[in-house]
């Protein structure tokens, strides 16, 4: 918390923090969380000291100052000066860290932002990649230039395929061998529909944009035609976090790898970021009984038998150990049971049945932090039943200390 003066009459009303990125840190030898925003708009981070962390649980937009102040007092037994509360509370509020309508006035003039650019710009360029064209195309040939001749050979008749969404530095190899057998239908395609997963995602959501993607060889466009084909069928609601696709690092994974190897031919893709399905598991439903994701299943299969179309799901597999809330590491005994579990789900993938592969990852509760789950689904509900072929695997660090590990595969759709 800072110092700045607050106001002592300042009394919100049931206060509701809203979703954002929460870390541990030590910070001037004091231990505490620090808040930022996943999307950008609050316009800065926020440090909270550990002993008041607590009232963060507490806002949840049911309590008053008083009860919130009461609820801290009576779990921790130790008293609340109001004042200090007050601050926080004005200081979340100043920080857009608050879900009211001063957040929700500053998210839609950032939505408005987004949608009057020029285009999305690229994130993960200067970042996980060169943010120059040639550096770029040179940084991605030497994957493909790392793999045997056999590997190189694409694939006829592909008709979707899973790329991981990683950062390339890890993921690279895996990238290269799915998108080298996929180089031909990239070739050959009119659409490329992207299903990328929402990491800021509300749950079983599609969020659809009429923006274009930019990359350092330029403007790959949308195609808005099939945007408005699948609004019209699913309704406006896909456009509610259309801001997400601003910061969502999925999609542009893929257009990155699909940009480079059209190689200045012209191509219009589709960007749909998918969100969480953790309430269909909760619930013991199936995400086919979404009455959106059902349209827009429905809408994407229409247009893909009438234009040549190429199906990308962006997602990587699973997420374990400590950073991703797992009680224990991932050693090498651990690995080797992720291998085999993951052998598994991926046998299931290449059956190319959403269902099969939405109860193998329900039965176990999405133990494994499934990420790419939602495009995975989505993808093979398009495909409807088109087989699968494995084309790499990979278990990628995910903390310094080796202890977590994050899975991905690449999968070839074809006739």
């Amino acid at each position: 918390m800072g110092s700045k003066d607050h106001n002592p009459s300042f009394r919100p009303m049931n206060p509701k923090l809203r979703e954002i990125r929460t870390q541990p840190i030590v910070s001037r030898g004091q231990q505490g969380i620090l808040l930022s925003d996943p999307l950008s708009i609050s316009p800065g981070a926020l440090f909270i000291p550990r002993p008041l962390a607590l009232i963060l649980a507490l806002l949840d937009g049911t309590r008053d100052i008083g009860t919130v102040r009461a609820g801290f007092e009576l779990r921790t037994g130790t008293p609340l000066n109001i004042s200090i509360l007050e601050r926080l509370i004005s200081e979340l509020d100043e920080g857009l860290f608050l879900d009211n309508e001063r957040f929700a006035q500053a998210y839609a003039l950032a939505t408005e932002d987004f949608r009057s650019a020029v285009s999305r710009l690229p994130i993960l360029v200067g970042r996980c990649c060169p943010a120059d064209a040639g550096e770029l195309g040179a940084f991605l040939q030497t994957y493909f230039d790392q793999m045997d001749d056999a590997d190189m050979d694409s694939l006829s008749d592909v008709k979707g395929l899973v790329s991981p969404h990683i950062d390339f530095p890890r993921g690279g190899p895996v990238y290269a061998r799915v998108w080298a057998k996929a180089k031909a239908a990239v070739n050959e395609a009119e659409l490329v529909v992207i299903l990328g997963t929402d990491h800021n995602g509300g749950e079983g959501t599609i969020t659809l944009t009429r923006q274009n993607y930019e990359t350092p060889w330029g403007i790959i466009p949308t195609a808005q035609d099939v945007v408005d084909e699948v609004a019209a069928e699913a309704g406006d609601e896909v456009f509610r976090y259309e801001l997400h696709h601003s910061v969502e690092h999925s999609v542009e994974a893929a257009i990155i790898w699909l940009h480079y190897l059209l190689d200045g031919r012209q191509c219009q893709v589709l960007p749909v970021l998918c969100g969480s399905f953790r309430q269909f598991i909760d619930r013991g439903e199936s995400p086919s009984q979404s009455a959106h994701i059902s349209a827009t299943v429905e809408t994407l299969k229409r247009v893909a038998a009438r234009r040549q179309t190429l199906v990308v799901a962006a997602g990587d597999l699973a997420h374990v150990g400590p950073a991703f809330g797992d009680p224990y590491s991932v050693d090498f005994a651990g690995r080797a049971k992720l291998a085999s579990q993951d052998e598994r789900l991926i046998e299931i993938m290449s059956r190319g049945q959403a269902q099969d592969f939405y109860e193998e990852i329900r039965r176990e509760d999405d133990r494994r932090h499934i990420c790419g789950m939602p495009p995975i689904y989505i993808a093979q509900s398009v495909l409807s039943g088109v087989d699968g072929s494995s084309v790499g695997y990979a278990q990628c660090p995910a903390s310094e200390d080796g202890s977590s590990v994050v899975s991905i595969c690449g999968m070839i759709y074809h006739t």
